[in-house]
């Protein structure tokens, strides 16, 4: 086994091509092709953090944030980046970073929350946006089921909670080969007509290359006619945050009290009490201001997320209850999410937990 199998099985989970532009997201560190000897799952890749990987014999680390952030012009060993970096090269060992990736799958960062809280009837806060892309070709009708399969197999056709999804038109093709051509049907210089299938097909963006692929290997004509769009369709499966619905309302202090707990903070920091019951609660973990807006619009009696800033409470017109419970708080459940998920994937393979805290923050 080789590290390209473990990476394999967590762009299952979380496929790199879902998270934000802005991210750093997949292998940092090392090569793919190195032989696999044991993984260690992490939330922040820090020296400690290494020092464990090699202690336990684990070539590959698998951390939430990643550790590579934004550029970095040299390695000196004067920050704790360049120090985790040169100790990782050294001593051959790969970085993993899932990050946003993570963020954006329904049973991801945010799912894990809501088990938490065993919120019920959910949905993503803020769906993906401008990922849904359209496949238009045309095909001898007597071609088009096989053709259409294919493009299933290779993720075509997937919308929501349906799979296998196209639409198809009936008519009539026309061309003419010239003395270069090769055609499959009809003859080079002949004006031909063929009987032929328009197929509709949709798909994510980051299956582009496979889709493309798949038409040109399975469709029968030399030159294949097809047109590929961007949809502004939001993409309801993927996307930040999630909301969801208790089961029976709380008074807003015992909605607190219910949320220390199950979230194991040290403290919440919220907004004015609204005096309402709650019962539909959006989550976003690590930093989540930016959704303020859109958890009102969804007229959400609670908001959790983090790192929220003094004038960010202002936001809360005591229309909802803003709850920061703390970054690291708000995403400590991934890494049993990744320990779980990979561990049913390699069930005879070395993965680790990681034993040590990397939560920066500390309450006196």
């Amino acid at each position: 086994m080789q590290i390209k199998d473990a990476i394999a099985h967590m762009e299952q989970l979380a496929p790199s091509a879902y998270a934000e532009g802005f991210d750093n997201v997949g292998l940092l560190v090392g090569n793919k092709n190195t032989p696999l000897k044991g993984i260690l799952i992490t939330h922040d890749t820090l020296e400690d953090v290494v020092d464990e990987a090699i202690q336990k014999k684990c070539n590959l680390i698998i951390s939430f944030h990643p550790i590579i952030f934004s550029g970095i012009k040299r390695f000196n060993g004067q920050d704790y980046v360049n120090r985790v970096v040169i100790k990782a090269i050294k001593n051959d060992i790969a970085i993993y970073a899932t990050h946003t990736a993570l963020d954006n799958v329904q049973h991801g960062v945010n799912g894990a929350i809501c088990n938490k809280l065993n919120l019920q009837n959910r949905k993503i806060l803020l769906p993906k946006s401008d990922y849904i892309y359209k496949l238009t070709t045309y095909v001898p009708s007597k071609n088009a089921e096989q053709l259409r399969t294919a493009l299933f197999e290779a993720g075509a056709g997937n919308i929501g909670n349906y799979e296998n999804c196209s639409f198809s038109n009936e008519g009539t093709g026309s061309f003419k080969g010239n003395n270069s051509s090769n055609p499959k049907v009809g003859e080079k210089g002949k004006l031909h007509y063929e009987k032929e299938t328009q197929l509709n097909l949709t798909f994510e963006k980051h299956l582009k290359t496979k889709i493309v692929s798949t038409l040109f290997k399975e469709h029968p004509y030399e030159e294949v006619a097809y047109e590929i769009i961007k949809l502004s369709n939001s993409y309801q499966k993927i996307g930040l945050g999630m909301i969801g619905e208790l089961e029976t309302p709380l008074e807003e202090t015992e909605f607190l009290a219910f949320l220390k707990e199950k979230m194991q903070t040290n403290c919440i920091r919220h907004s004015k009490l609204t005096h309402k019951k709650i019962k539909k609660i959006a989550v976003l973990g690590g930093s989540g201001a930016s959704a303020i807006t859109k958890a009102k619009s969804e007229n959400v009696d609670a908001y959790i997320t983090a790192d929220l800033k003094y004038h960010d409470f202002y936001q809360a017109e005591n229309k909802l209850l803003l709850c920061d419970i703390g970054h690291y708080e708000s995403e400590q459940y991934t890494k049993s999410l990744l320990y779980e998920f990979l561990n049913k994937k390699m069930p005879n393979f070395a993965i680790v937990l990681s034993g040590i805290n990397t939560n920066p923050v500390n309450y006196f």
